[in-house]
């Protein structure tokens, strides 16, 4: 990509970002590029005229991971780059803290980054049009009693479940409600999708991993309560019984520096990754006494 000439942004709707926009306006004024507000779906929040994703050389997502997954949508189908900023702390998506936004833009600006490509779940339900998932899809029970699911890979029937539903989610949407419901973390890598139950009442469906070419056929039926699915944490207008999922390789761009926090030590940074009480104890009484921790 050559140097941006527009530079499209998207902002969180409550979160302060001022101090991140005048570094990005300041920037943009300086090498005569153009910024523009890319519109995404509940942004009340006005910060610069509005300008379509596929007018932008790049898509700047000001806030966190929510701001960058909306940023990645609207920039998805463009196949536009998106540079995550963490206007608080540093996430799974973005790229850079605030602090260093003008750095991240000179480095983008000067080729020095590499594209990532994220890939995406396709998901086909009954008088719905085909949506696409970054992080994942959900069947959830939306009052009381349980969902009823069940999960075919390839026309091969898994398990029949019985709970509060399900998530299907990408290698990156594993460190997120996938990880949080008891499932594995796809590492670096790693392709495919993983199927999760959640909270399901008896028998047993342990959370499974199928490749990337393969389909998984849902068949959903509400409890009492009814159900709703939900895509990247929106809700999926309709009450289909049957759901297909599958992968698409190369859905949306991000931008990766060469300096940047890799995945499992951001895991490890948030806390959402922790060593073994044992451990922790053992190296702070090595650290007391001035003994380097032990690696065992």
């Amino acid at each position: 990509m050559h140097a941006p000439e527009q530079v499209g942004v998207v902002v969180h709707p409550r979160r302060d970002v001022d101090g991140a926009l005048r570094t990005l306006r300041e920037w943009a004024a300086q090498r005569r590029v153009t910024i523009g507000q890319v519109a995404i779906h509940g942004q009340p929040r006005r910060v610069a005229a509005p300008i379509e994703a596929r007018a932008c050389d790049l898509v700047v997502a000001l806030g966190g991971d929510g701001t960058t997954l909306a940023a990645m949508h609207a920039a998805a189908p463009a196949a536009r780059p998106v540079l995550g900023v963490a206007c608080g702390s540093i996430g799974v998506l973005t790229s850079v803290p605030a602090d260093a936004l003008s750095y991240a833009l000179d480095r983008v600006a000067t080729g020095q980054w590499t594209p990532r490509a994220v890939p995406g779940l396709e998901v086909v339900a009954e008088a719905v049009e085909a949506r696409m998932a970054i992080n994942d899809f959900v069947v959830i029970r939306d009052g009381t009693g349980q969902v009823l699911t069940s999960i075919t890979v390839e026309g091969e029937l898994y398990a029949r479940t019985a709970g509060d539903g399900l998530v299907v989610a990408t290698p990156l949407g594993s460190t997120a409600y996938t990880m949080a419901a008891g499932g594995p973390i796809l590492g670096p890598g790693a392709t495919g999708m993983v199927v999760v139950p959640l909270a399901h009442h008896g028998g047993v469906s342990p959370p499974l991993v199928v490749g990337p070419e393969s389909r998984v056929q849902l068949l959903v039926e509400p409890g009492y309560g009814g159900s709703r699915f939900e895509i990247d944490g929106q809700v999926l207008p309709t009450t289909a019984a049957e759901v297909t999922v599958s992968h698409r390789h190369e859905y949306a761009t991000m931008v990766t520096l060469a300096d940047q926090e890799p995945l499992l030590t951001s895991l490890r940074r948030r806390g959402l990754v922790v060593d073994a009480p044992r451990i922790l104890a053992r190296d702070a009484r090595s650290a007391a006494s001035g003994r380097a921790p032990s690696r065992r």
